[in-house]
């Protein structure tokens, strides 16, 4: 009951974050295109409400190069991605506490099988994180990203040297997960 409310809180405050960037990006918009007067009533209460973080924002990109008028759809971005993440997290750590709860009281296969499904999570986690920071160009001699490619090369490495270069495309990650997957499935079958 308690992770149930727990749940729909987080639920509640990232719908309050997202409504709250979506009024500022289309308010910002329309003053942009227009659409509204910008001394207007409603402008003037969107800016009172938004200016303590659209300000550190605007710093933030001007500091990157970019143009602070992008400021609002960033912070809906940041609204969208910090929400997807934050419920995905709160989630998957009721999830665990749950599982824990339940492990307590059941034999040591349940913990065998708990450990093993851990430890195949951990190397997909570490191995989808490894992509994605290739996305983003953070290459793997940075020292958070060490103990993700040392993680992952022991089966990346060998299906990188049979599988043949398709151009800038590099699937042995995808391999691999696709590997871990199947065996993970085949080893929890075992026990």
């Amino acid at each position: 009951m308690f992770f149930a409310i727990l749940y729909t809180a987080v639920r509640v405050l990232v719908i309050i974050a997202l409504i709250y960037a979506s009024v500022v990006a289309l308010t910002h918009w329309a003053i942009r295109t227009r659409r509204i007067n910008p001394f207007g009533a409603w402008p003037r209460l969107v800016r009172r409400a938004s200016d303590p973080v659209l300000l550190r924002l605007e710093r933030r990109i001007i500091s990157s190069g970019g143009s602070p008028q992008s400021a609002p759809l960033w912070l809906l971005g940041i609204a969208v991605a910090g929400g997807l993440v934050l419920m995905s997290l709160t989630a998957w750590l009721i999830d665990a506490v749950v599982r824990l709860a339940w492990m307590a009281q059941s034999g040591p296969r349940m913990w065998v099988e708990s450990l093993v499904s851990f430890a195949f999570t951990v190397v997909m986690a570490a191995i989808l994180i490894r992509v994605i920071a290739s996305w983003f160009g953070i290459g793997p001699y940075r020292r958070w990203m060490r103990p993700i490619v040392a993680l992952t090369s022991w089966i990346i490495e060998p299906i990188r040297r049979i599988l043949p270069p398709l151009g800038v495309f590099d699937f042995s990650p995808m391999i691999a997960w696709l590997v871990l997957y199947i065996a993970r499935g085949f080893v929890l079958n075992l026990i």
